[in-house]
């Protein structure tokens, strides 16, 4: 055999996975029973500082209280959000449909930059499910346990560990349903009816919905949601370029792998960096095998890469042969961002984000909407004068009552009449009709442009305007 050809790779076969012969393929989603080994290091703990706050503002948000009313409340009856201290109604879908759009430009700038960090650090499957798996941890033991656990017969010890993990699975996922329903609820209100058995058919349903489902979701699926459900590991790849981080396996340092001695000097005998442990395969909660390359059910955790440093650092090698890494390996963090693809999304976002910022610090707690009455002629001659009729809607978009003055911001001739002051409640539309005249000798021609302008009480500088056309008879 020639010295520089490649040497043949040992086949790998995973210490829990050896499946009978004649069944190496599965049906799609029968899938088998994954064990998460428990593992340490700087990407497990960055899972955990990025979940922590994330829970705390999940469950504490809906007990906040701002101005006494709840902090995040999505009244969905009332037609209005409450977010912090803004209040928003249905003509503000606009700000909701700018946010989604940034959302999922900033997804699609991660994604091309390192693959689905998404998924790995922040997404609420992957959170919950790691809260889960902790529970399963701490009343089972870690992957060894709970698989001697499962494969041993039922005894009292065996029902206390299973009945103690189901009975907090079970209250983490009441805590869940019951904080989310919560936000289109009210926290304290949906308390009182659970408790008092007074709340609707529909909303307990709803409830129970979510209670199940998180249940269900973060107790069994697990990583079948990612790998089957998820349409975002169907399409990332098409926004993957080769400067995108990925968890990748350096196989040229790595292979051929096989068991050796700590410390001992691997080349000499042929090998290369990785003893074949499995441990990077223990550890994916997707259950997938990064040696075999780069994958869609991939989550980029890193989880893998901390066992993988783990079990380089007792052995006395390098560590990184599991890392971060692109195809093209540039190296360098703010070298990506070279990428047109990356240029492109990162300035879409910012100019997206700004534009955002300064419409939802510049808006209105007022609006005006104007618009020519179509049930009569383009204009009225009466009493020597030329006059038009408009139908003016007022719309009061925050959540204290108003007092509304309307005017005409540049008279040039022009009288208004009709109702002027106008009180409105908290979130009320108020529709009224105003007419506008000017002298029929006084026109100079058949078209203007006026502006009818709308100020509200406590704030003489807040003015908004509508510009309206006036029609007027063509001069002969």
């Amino acid at each position: 055999m020639p010295t520089n050809s490649k040497p043949e790779k040992i086949p790998l076969v995973s210490l829990d996975v050896a499946p009978p012969e004649g069944q190496q393929y599965k049906e799609l989603y029968e899938g088998h029973r994954v064990y998460v080994r428990k593992t340490q290091g700087i990407f497990q703990r960055l899972r955990r500082n990025i979940a922590v706050p994330l829970m705390l503002g999940f469950f504490l948000l809906p007990w906040l209280r701002i101005d006494d009313r709840q902090a995040v409340f999505l009244d969905v009856i009332e037609q209005k959000f409450y977010v912090l201290w803004w209040v928003f109604w249905p003509q503000d879908t606009i700000l909701l449909a700018s946010l989604l759009i940034i959302a999922a430009f900033a997804l699609f700038a991660v994604t091309v930059w390192a693959g689905r960090v998404w998924c790995g650090f922040a997404c609420p499957q992957t959170v919950w499910t790691s809260i889960f798996i902790w529970i399963e941890d701490f009343f089972e033991g870690d992957r060894n346990k709970r698989i001697r656990l499962d494969a041993a017969p039922w005894s009292l010890e065996k029902i206390r560990k299973k009945a103690s993990k189901h009975i907090l699975w079970g209250l983490v996922a009441v805590a869940t349903g019951t904080t989310f329903i919560a936000y289109f609820y009210g926290m304290i209100p949906l308390i009182k009816d659970l408790a008092t058995a007074q709340i609707s058919l529909e909303s307990f349903l709803w409830t129970l919905l979510f209670v199940v489902l998180t249940y269900l979701n973060a107790g069994y699926m697990r990583e079948q949601v990612c790998k089957h459900m998820c349409p975002y590991s169907r399409f990332q790849s098409v926004m993957y370029d080769q400067s995108t981080l990925m968890v990748s396996y350096d196989e040229q340092r790595g292979d051929p792998r096989g068991p050796r001695k700590a410390r001992s000097d691997y080349k000499k005998g042929g090998l290369g960096a990785c003893i074949d442990c499995d441990w990077c395969v223990q550890v994916c909660p997707a259950d997938i095998d990064i040696r075999n390359g780069w994958q869609a059910e991939c989550i980029n955790c890193g989880l893998c890469i901390d066992a993988c440093d783990n079990v380089m650092e007792r052995m006395g090698y390098q560590k990184g042969l599991i890392r971060f890494a692109s195809a093209l390996d540039l190296g360098g963090f703010w070298q990506r961002f070279k990428q047109p693809r990356m240029l492109g999304y990162s300035l879409c976002l910012v100019l997206m984000s700004g534009l955002f910022l300064s419409n939802l610090g510049g808006r209105e707690p007022l609006s005006i909407d104007v618009i020519r009455d179509r049930g009569v002629h383009l204009y009225r001659e009466r009493n020597g004068q030329i006059e038009n009729v408009y139908t003016v809607k007022l719309n009061n978009m925050s959540d204290r009552p108003m007092e509304v003055q309307l005017g005409l911001a540049a008279k040039q001739g022009f009288s208004l009449s009709g109702r002027r002051k106008h009180y409105l409640e908290a979130g009320e539309v108020f529709t009224v009709p105003l007419r506008i005249s000017i002298q029929a000798d006084g026109l100079a021609k058949s078209n203007y442009q006026i502006a009818i302008s709308a100020t509200h009480s406590g704030n003489t500088e807040a003015k908004i305007e509508q510009k309206v056309a006036f029609i007027a008879p063509i001069k002969s």
